[in-house]
């Protein structure tokens, strides 16, 4: 039997998080499609790379472990976690950097997805965006909360909502009110507190920038040019 190669004791790890082992396979699949040197990385041009002579069965099984099977991200953000942090020497000092991703997308349908500022096209343009908190140290960094922000036409939008499957517990929220969720779990989880730096599309909110000072978090945000305290 070949010798399990490190990626491999990585997927066999993040497995634990999944609660159950008829999962295991769909995360194998899934990760290691991303990985792939392909532009969609959609479910089905995944299963056609991964699986080219079972492209039905493959598609099926890894759409079942995207949108259907029961898991926890927050659970998978915690085996990342503590198989990650261990090597970022936290210990000589780090930083949290709250920031958001904008991912181009087309069509409608998406979760989320609407006309709003995408960072990587520098533009306002038709895309999904997810705020995150990364740790950083000198010599890495790490994302250690992901969530993707559902904009109010979505929220309010309750026939798309059930369609897409939304949950009904989630609420509108600004990107600075999740940022700062994210930040109060993160140190009540116990992790290594450091300063916060972001951007000023949180630092220019004063609820943000207030609710850091009531953690006890020093920060180091960008601002507006009218904004006076």
């Amino acid at each position: 039997m070949p010798k399990p190669t490190e990626l491999d004791q990585y997927m066999a790890y993040l497995c634990e998080a999944l609660g159950h082992a008829d999962r295991d396979a769909g995360l194998a699949d899934y990760c290691r499609g991303l990985m792939l040197p392909i532009e969609r990385k959609s479910v089905e041009p995944l299963a056609a790379h991964i699986d080219p002579y079972h492209v039905s069965a493959k598609h099926q099984s890894m759409h079942h472990f995207v949108a259907k099977s029961d898991w926890s991200d927050k659970d998978m953000l915690q085996r990342v976690r503590g198989w990650v942090l261990p090597d970022m020497k936290l210990e000589n000092g780090s930083f949290w950097i709250v920031d958001d991703t904008g991912f181009p997308k087309k069509g409608k349908h998406s979760v989320g997805v609407a006309r709003q500022y995408c960072g990587q096209l520098g533009k306002q343009d038709n895309c999904q965006v997810a705020v995150s908190l990364s740790v950083a140290s000198e010599d890495a960094s790490l994302p250690v909360a992901y969530r993707l922000y559902l904009p109010e036409v979505w929220a309010q939008d309750e026939p798309r909502r059930r369609k897409a499957g939304v949950p009904d517990n989630l609420k509108f929220a600004t990107k600075p009110q999740i940022s700062l969720e994210q930040v109060r779990q993160a140190k009540e989880s116990g992790l290594p507190p450091g300063p916060v730096l972001a951007d000023a599309a949180y630092g220019t909110d004063t609820a943000f920038r207030d609710g850091l000072t009531e953690l006890g978090l020093p920060y180091c945000v960008g601002v507006q040019p009218g904004v006076s305290a």
